[in-house]
């Protein structure tokens, strides 16, 4: 068994050793995303079922139309246009 699993992982560097470097750096994010705990939990939660809104619909819309013209905003600048990190957001803990 434990041969099995050092034979595996003994591929799995072979099978990655292959790769294009953009395939390496999707491999790398699924692996991160895979031993992160809240990215499983996420990836386990069940779908959201509720049906969207009118405002919701209407919001979304409007969105699809801005970023017809807009490039879109990356997470970090409006993280720091609203002068926190992510760090921050890691971090919090809810009032008491």
């Amino acid at each position: 068994m434990a041969s099995d699993l050092i034979r595996e992982r003994q591929q799995i560097n072979e099978l990655v050793g292959r790769l294009a470097p953009s395939q390496v750096h999707a491999v790398h994010d699924l692996l991160q995303a895979m031993l992160d705990p809240v990215s499983r939990a996420i990836a386990g939660a069940p779908v959201d079922e509720e049906p969207v809104t009118a405002e919701e619909a209407q919001s979304l819309a409007e969105a699809r139309e801005w970023l017809k013209d807009h490039q879109p905003i990356p997470h970090e600048q409006v993280l720091a246009d609203l002068g926190i990190t992510q760090e921050e957001i890691e971090n919090y803990k809810a009032p008491a």
